[in-house]
């Protein structure tokens, strides 16, 4: 994450605490908390997770998955999704939930309904406005690629790096889901195969390096489960 704020979350956190102090008492009561995180490669688009008062944990994994995951990606991953960044709406809200009725990982919605943001402010600059939602329990739950999900949990399993792992496999899907929405917010007309392929495409490459990494990093005394990724 850049040590200094880009001027756009510079402006956007000065409007967040400059609004009417009875519209921010209003929102502090209805549990209302905004999380800015923006991608270290870049200014923009800059990305406000919108959340309760009890899930600042979920937004802080949505946030480490922009500020620190996508930079350990492979360059070929970040590359995919280049030409997407760049025509993004330079602000992008997520709407952070637990479940959606639906039952769907996520949306783009059309129009922006996340309050602060639903209208026009000189703090915004020239950058446009895009929503989404992302229902975090579904993502935890949900098998992107399931052979492959399955069979690297179980040889993790036996290992002192478990929970590190899920983590890391959780921001992964995160953060393939706020690109695949993205996707969709730049390319309307673009066909769900295709945004899927490319998230999944997303996830799959960025996950297979990690566990490429780890494997080489740890030492064999300390996790043999990690020594035999590969090899059964």
């Amino acid at each position: 994450m850049p040590l200094e704020p880009p001027p756009l979350a510079q402006a956007i956190e000065g409007y967040l605490a400059s609004r009417p102090r009875a519209a921010r008492w209003l929102e502090w009561l209805a549990g209302r908390r905004y999380r800015l995180a923006t991608f270290p490669d870049r200014p923009r688009p800059l990305v406000v997770v919108a959340h309760r008062y009890y899930d600042p944990a979920k937004a802080e994994q949505v946030a480490h998955a922009i500020e620190y995951d996508w930079a350990e990606t492979p360059p070929r991953c970040r590359e995919a999704y280049e030409d997407i960044l760049t025509r993004a709406p330079g602000l992008i809200v997520v709407q952070l939930r637990r479940k959606n009725v639906c039952g769907c990982l996520g949306h783009r919605h059309v129009i922006v309904k996340e309050a602060p943001f639903c209208e026009p402010h000189d703090a915004f600059g020239d950058a446009a406005v895009g929503e989404m939602d992302i229902a975090f329990d579904r993502v935890e739950s949900w098998l992107a690629l399931p052979l492959t999900d399955t069979a690297l949990d179980t040889q993790f399993i036996a290992g002192s790096r478990l929970r590190e792992f899920h983590d890391q496999q959780l921001r992964f899907r995160l953060l393939s889901i706020l690109l695949h929405e993205t996707h969709h917010m730049v390319v309307p007309q673009a066909t769900e195969d295709v945004v899927r392929e490319r998230s999944l495409t997303f996830y799959r490459e960025a996950l297979a390096d990690y566990v490429e990494i780890a494997r080489a990093t740890l030492s064999f005394t300390i996790d043999r489960s990690f020594s035999r990724l590969g090899k059964e």
